[in-house]
């Protein structure tokens, strides 16, 4: 069982089922991923997996040659977490005989996250790739992204209020949130809102999952993953894929 892959959603188009009728999917670049650390209970107190997921340095800075000046723009603690560098506290725990954690030994990642394992036993090493491929034959997966984030917005677009009357006795009143204390049968409050009230806020923004969509392809070639129906957030943004429950 695979323990699922980060990614990036690229956008939406269509294509052909095996019946002829149009299937609308999202195509997303699975991978490929980095293996940083396989954690586990007697260590870290818990068992998962870390990957990581597009490099600091991007194609273009390679190809211009920037390789090293970018690589510097990654703090101490990103390019520590990924290969060993000398410190002061590496020698001092080498000199007590403790032998330090594997690195993956690749470039620092953008996207990173931890995927728990339960107690499931996954035969993955530190340092090693992931691509699309670990997805053959999954029929359904879930997909966590980032909405759209849309600031700050009324109770009506937030919540999709109806909104108040539009006779000619409501006065500027139209798209008004309307009372927001204690009602008639529930006076004790003393007029206090309560913790939690639908009201004008931040919309969007914020983690949203989409579960049981269906896997309809997998081209491991291009690391690419299609799946039937939307994923939240917008093209280039990151998305975790792992499989349905």
């Amino acid at each position: 069982m695979p323990v699922g892959l980060l990614g990036r959603k690229v956008g939406m188009t269509q294509i052909y089922g095996e019946n002829g009728l149009i299937v609308p999917v999202t195509v997303i670049e699975a991978g490929p991923c980095a293996v940083l650390q396989v954690k586990s209970s007697g260590v870290d107190g818990y068992q998962a997996v870390q990957l990581g997921f597009d490099d600091k340095l991007s194609d273009k800075d390679k190809a211009r040659g920037e390789e090293q000046r970018n690589r510097s723009r990654a703090s101490r603690a990103e390019r520590g977490h990924v290969a060993a560098l000398k410190s002061k506290r590496a020698k001092k725990l080498a000199e007590a005989g403790l032998e330090p954690r594997a690195k993956a030994n690749c470039e620092p990642k953008r996207f990173v996250r931890e995927f728990r394992l339960d107690g499931e036993t996954v035969g993955v090493e530190v340092g090693q790739v992931l691509n699309a491929s670990v997805f053959d034959g999954v029929p359904y997966v879930d997909v966590v992204g980032t909405s759209k984030g849309r600031g700050t917005t009324g109770a009506m677009k937030r919540h999709n209020f109806q909104g108040q009357g539009s006779a000619h006795g409501t006065k500027k009143v139209h798209r008004r949130v309307g009372g927001i204390g204690a009602n008639a049968m529930n006076r004790g409050t003393s007029g206090m809102i309560k913790k939690g009230k639908r009201m004008a806020g931040q919309y969007g923004n914020a983690r949203s999952t989409v579960r049981n969509l269906k896997l309809v392809r997998v081209d491991a070639e291009n690391n690419m993953l299609l799946v039937n129906g939307a994923v939240p957030g917008p093209n280039g943004g990151y998305v975790i894929i792992r499989v349905a429950k």
